[in-house]
């Protein structure tokens, strides 16, 4: 996004670019405290398959440094922190002081302590040191945020070399049956759902709308080389509904 726009989408709304930071905070507060019993129910459970393979796809060893960014309740740093182990550290980054109250207490109830971080940052101004971390992920997030080159760019500076990043995000389905489908479940049921469930079908109603307008998984892979990442690739998962990014700092 160019210096110079002065608008966004905020799902299928057109806000200030200046607003969408304040509006998606608002959904994120809305659903924190449910937000990991709804994501078992909107993904009937398949959102945890979705994050090992991206975990199996991450090459985590023991004694390095990981940035789980938009990590909201910690799935992805739970595992992390013991793939790292007692030498290495995550760190779990968001935006949105609720999110990551609820990962914090969530990992602390879990016996996860030691070895991970805490802190609410900005994708698109990561406040950590060049050459930092040796991998980065970002599950569910990037669509989110309002300048996604100015993130990808950020997280680019902050991955030492040989280090890759792993956006995983939900995409663009492979057929149009599966295309139909899934416009049905999300914009008739998913708000149903989150009405029903947590009390507030209108943030979700705005996921649903969200994921439609983030870049396809072609658009996504070349953004990332466009920052500089090499050897970019994606998984489609469940038939693209869901696509894994991944990219290398050389």
């Amino acid at each position: 996004m160019s210096e110079q726009t002065t608008t966004t989408h905020f799902g299928f709304k057109t806000v200030a670019a200046t607003d969408k930071e304040t509006l998606v905070a608002g959904v994120f507060h809305s659903v924190a405290a449910k937000y990991d019993l709804m994501n078992d129910l909107m993904s009937f459970g398949i959102h945890r398959l979705w994050k090992r393979f991206t975990i199996d796809c991450s090459g985590v060893r023991k004694g390095q440094k990981v940035l789980d960014l938009a990590g909201g309740t910690g799935d992805l740093t739970a595992k992390f922190s013991r793939m790292v182990g007692e030498t290495g550290q995550v760190v779990l980054a968001d935006i949105n002081d609720s999110m990551l109250k609820v990962g914090r207490d969530k990992l602390r109830n879990l016996g996860v302590a030691n070895n991970v971080a805490y802190v609410q940052a900005n994708a698109e101004a990561l406040p950590f040191p060049d050459n930092h971390f040796d991998v980065i992920t970002i599950g569910f997030g990037l669509r989110n945020v309002t300048d996604k080159d100015k993130a990808l760019a950020s997280m680019f500076r902050v991955l030492k070399p040989g280090g890759r990043l792993l956006v995983l995000e939900f995409s663009k389905p492979v057929s149009e049956v599966i295309a139909k489908l899934y416009d049905l479940y999300s914009f008739k049921l998913l708000p149903k759902m989150g009405e029903i469930v947590a009390n507030d079908g209108e943030s979700y109603k705005y996921l649903a709308e969200s994921i439609r307008m983030h870049p396809d998984q072609q658009t996504l892979a070349g953004m990332m080389e466009q920052v500089g990442f090499e050897q970019v690739e994606y998984f489609n998962l469940t038939q693209g509904v869901v696509a894994l990014h991944r990219g290398y700092k050389f």
